[in-house]
């Protein structure tokens, strides 16, 4: 933003209109918080200078909120918070950004600047705290500095690595005073550069392809975050390779594209001997690239826009260091050079083509059951069933979370959101709420679904509230099986209840059976719905899709000891069976 001109360089100007302002300068777009003192102004200001507050009801659903907008958008998010016991409540969502590397701007009140070390009302060393979760971490010395400061803080979080940023802001610097033409003001940063890969190290990459007997490209979320679908399609179809999605890689290539081996995940990681990783982490999500999961002598070939991560528990046979589209597109200008295309007739295709039909029948099988309650199978063949192409995905919870991955589709890219890289739970509904919010504003007909545990639910289950105040037509899913995992039946509990107090008796992973979540929804001016049959989810569905003015929660029961079939990725095992 320039320098204001004219009478108004004497303009005065408080704090808070100055964070608004740059903000706006920033091209920040939403603020996602509650407020309280001192922090209410900042977001009445941002209101007036055109960015859209969203008030939530707990500050972790708010950082959560912010910073899927940062990995939506590409730009970050804002969490507005108060000081002290507020902060600290949004440092969960400032580590979960920090570690899925999502753009993320955090602003808190803090105390007075004249009532340091004076046991000032919510007082902590916060700057000093969010350093451990942050790639920046600052107050400004004055308000004529905040403008530099809210810079270089977006200009981080969407440089290099992205990730969260926090902002301190002083409680007396909200209201005070200024002239407008002693602010610093400043332009927004620039676009994050493109880098490229050393051009030996991409020649050295495509040769270990060539050589491949039987090739793997893994599609992490970080290709979704680079904008790199385009090129990752050309390359898997122009190359003949299979591939396989990370969960929220899923969508950079369609599911539905033949050469998905999504159905096949076990078989494909334990035997492909060259695997090309894009945008992804040799963390537990994929095994650490270790055996038995990954053959012993397996060559990665890894591209990443973070140099320090070339090299994580693998030694690569090639790295590439530079912004996964970019790098990707030098690698089709390299193959292209030779018109090179790994046969469709190979052996491995066959492998990998016969395990995906010996697992796709396993599913539909346990889709098929008809016995009451239904399962985590049955349930998601309907939601399959009802869910538009186009539409954005967040899920969470444990079993829910990992079978929906494997059962329901992703055609576009970032049309799907989870626990992620740090397995948090209480993400989805926060998530959902800032999906909603995009979409109301670049495509009012997108639906945003929301599956959840019952265990999941209950984290943020209050910013069902939100979605209501709102007008945000979210779908939220209750799978409920009664508990963390597994839960027990109604007569199972009441004998146990019979027994003796909750607290000795209750099994840990016990939730209430049969609790009604859609209640909940029903409270605040929702639709909910109550399911115990196919045909009772397949109305309420209908119902819940047509509805395009408040939310709606379809509360399923399924059967307290339903599982996942074996050999199926789990967030939380060890062994990932």
């Amino acid at each position: 933003m320039a320098a204001h001109g004219g009478s108004e360089e004497q303009e005065p100007v408080t704090g808070a209109q100055i964070i608004a302002e740059a903000l706006v300068a920033q091209n920040v777009k939403y603020m996602f918080g509650i407020v309280g003192i001192p922090v209410i102004e900042i977001a009445v200001a941002a209101q007036a200078a055109g960015i859209k507050y969203v008030g939530m009801r707990n500050e972790q659903a708010a950082c959560y909120a912010a910073s899927a907008v940062g990995y939506l958008t590409g730009r970050p998010g804002v969490c507005l918070v108060v000081s002290g016991p507020g902060l600290i409540n949004a440092l969960s969502g400032m580590a979960n950004s920090n570690m899925n590397c999502w753009p993320l701007i955090v602003l808190a009140g803090s105390s007075d600047t004249n009532q340091e070390t004076m046991g000032a009302f919510q007082e902590f060393p916060q700057v000093e705290t969010s350093r451990l979760y942050s790639k920046f971490s600052a107050r400004p010395s004055s308000l004529e500095a905040i403008p530099v400061v809210i810079e270089k803080a977006v200009r981080s979080s969407i440089y290099g690595r992205p990730g969260s940023c926090y902002v301190d802001i002083p409680g007396d610097f909200v209201n005070k005073m200024v002239n407008r033409s002693d602010v610093r003001y400043t332009e927004c940063c620039l676009p994050p550069p493109t880098s490229l890969a050393d051009p030996t190290a991409v020649h050295k990459a495509v040769l270990e392809l060539k050589n491949a007997q039987q090739p793997l490209v893994i599609v992490g979320k970080g290709a979704a975050f680079s904008r790199a679908e385009r090129s990752i399609s050309k390359l898997v179809q122009d190359c003949g390779l299979p591939f396989l999605p990370t969960p929220m890689g899923k969508g950079v290539v369609p599911d539905n594209h033949p050469n998905c081996v999504a159905a096949a995940r076990s078989s494909a990681l334990q035997n492909a001997d060259v695997i090309l990783l894009l945008g992804a982490r040799l963390n537990w999500i994929l095994h650490f690239g270790l055996p038995p999961r990954f053959r012993p002598d397996v060559k990665i070939i890894q591209i990443d826009i973070c140099a320090e991560e070339l090299g994580n528990n693998v030694k690569p046979a090639a790295s590439l260091l530079g912004d996964i589209d970019a790098v990707t597109q030098q690698l089709l200008e390299n193959i292209s050079e030779t018109s090179w295309k790994y046969p469709a007739s190979a052996e491995w295709w066959k492998i990998l083509r016969a395990k995906i039909r010996s697992n796709e029948e396993n599913s539909k099988v346990l889709a098929s059951q008809t016995s009451l309650p239904m399962n985590y199978y049955t349930v998601f063949k309907y939601v399959k069933d009802a869910l538009p192409s186009n539409c954005i995905i967040v899920s969470e919870g444990a079993n829910t979370m990992d079978i929906g991955r494997t059962v329901l589709p992703n055609y576009h890219p970032r049309h799907r959101l989870d626990a992620g890289t740090f397995g948090t739970m209480g993400v989805g509904l926060g998530f959902a709420i800032a999906a909603a919010m995009i979409t109301k504003d670049e495509c009012p007909e997108q639906r945003v679904v929301c599956i959840e545990g019952d265990s999941a639910f209950g984290f943020s289950g209050m910013e069902a509230e939100t979605m209501c105040r709102y007008k945000l037509p979210i779908i939220i899913i209750v799978v409920n099986n009664n508990g963390i995992y597994n839960g027990f039946d109604e007569g199972t509990w009441n004998e146990m209840m019979e027994s003796g107090d909750p607290a000795t008796m209750a099994p840990p992973v016990a939730l209430m059976p049969n609790a009604h979540y859609e209640q909940v929804m029903k409270a605040f001016g929702g639709k909910g719905y109550f399911a115990r049959t196919p045909e009772e989810l397949q109305n309420a569905l209908k119902s819940s899709f047509a509805e395009k003015a408040v939310p709606s929660l379809i509360n399923v029961m399924i059967d307290p000891v339903s599982d996942r079939k074996k050999q199926e990725f789990h967030w939380l095992t060890r062994s990932n069976l």
